[in-house]
């Protein structure tokens, strides 16, 4: 669901002239547009369900001028899913993804975008250049510093705007937490960077930070003292962080569909490589419905998600 900017959240005099916020929840990525005259250009683009949403939306800000620039933060399926329909929709507009998995999109590989092993949906596109870490970009009149933020996505950047100390963090930073560390389910060391990219943040120092979701907020120390709290609990007990993990993606799948029965949950969950993957690899010899079942269980008790019978539907 598409919502403003909360209430009791940073003014919009706190952000640069030309930036706006559009808060997408937790299927899409927050899409950030920025204007000026002498071009526009929106930050991450939602997920492929979303598209038709994205494209109201930015049609409606931009009150019929062009987009010329799109950007991702990194290639997920939430931050990127509505390229292709904006591509459709402006075919003049440029794009620019890090260069990470720059190779991935130009022969378009879905496997190794990780779409397929995380069973989720994204359009192909293209791209025109990619983002180089420690050089800048300019979107919406205003000079953006590029920097490598790995943790999450070992090839994800963030954007600072040092003038006004904005800072575009994706998923390195919410306002509590922030998003799950893949490499470390694929069996690769990542909570490291994660507290680098932490560290790099409070270095910049930045006075407004808008995230990949959840509302922009402007206490930034307790951000980051949170995230560090969450790392070292993640650190001292992998496993917490692989629960979590799983049922993130259980619970983006019911964003998804909304409703469905446990059984055919259960069933796609085993079809999604990524799954038995990081069960086998962390819980090896448990029973995979069982297990399953139990995240579920746990989904349901946290209240992120509802049993009706023997259907579980989105909170």
């Amino acid at each position: 669901m598409t919502k403003p900017l909360a209430q009791g959240k940073p003014a919009p005099s706190l952000l640069p002239k030309g930036v706006s916020v559009f808060e997408r929840g937790w299927l899409s990525s927050n899409n950030i547009l920025l204007v000026s005259p002498e071009a526009s250009a929106l930050i991450d683009s939602g997920y492929a369900l979303h598209a038709p949403q994205t494209l109201e939306l930015v049609d409606a800000a931009l009150d019929g001028e062009n987009l010329d620039v799109l950007v991702n933060t990194h290639l997920h399926s939430d931050h990127c899913g509505g390229n292709a329909a904006l591509q459709d929709a402006y075919p003049g507009m440029s794009t620019f993804i890090p260069p990470g998995h720059s190779e991935y999109v130009r022969a378009w590989d879905p496997q190794a975008l990780t779409y397929t092993p995380t069973g989720q949906n994204c359009p192909q596109f293209g791209f025109d250049a990619v983002l180089v870490p420690g050089t800048d970009i300019r979107l919406g009149g205003l000079q953006w510093q590029i920097h490598a933020a790995p943790g999450h996505d070992p090839h994800s950047v963030i954007l600072f705007e040092p003038i006004s100390r904005v800072l575009v963090s994706a998923d390195a930073l919410w306002e509590r937490g922030f998003g799950v560390v893949f490499p470390e389910l694929e069996g690769l060391d990542a909570f490291d960077a994660v507290g680098k990219t932490i560290d790099l943040i409070e270095s910049l120092a930045p006075k407004a930070v808008i995230p990949g979701h959840g509302p922009v907020f402007t206490e930034v120390d307790q951000a980051i003292a949170f995230a560090r709290q969450r790392l070292d609990s993640f650190v001292t007990d992998p496993a917490k962080h692989v629960r979590y993990a799983a049922k993130v993606l259980l619970n983006f799948k019911l964003l998804e569909v909304q409703r469905i029965a446990e059984s055919r949950l259960i069933a796609w969950a085993q079809s999604t490589s990524y799954f038995p993957l990081i069960l086998a690899t962390h819980f090896p010899g448990m029973d995979f419905s069982g297990r399953v079942a139990e995240l579920i269980q746990e989904l349901v008790r946290s209240g992120a998600a509802v049993r009706d019978g023997a259907m579980v539907h989105n909170a």
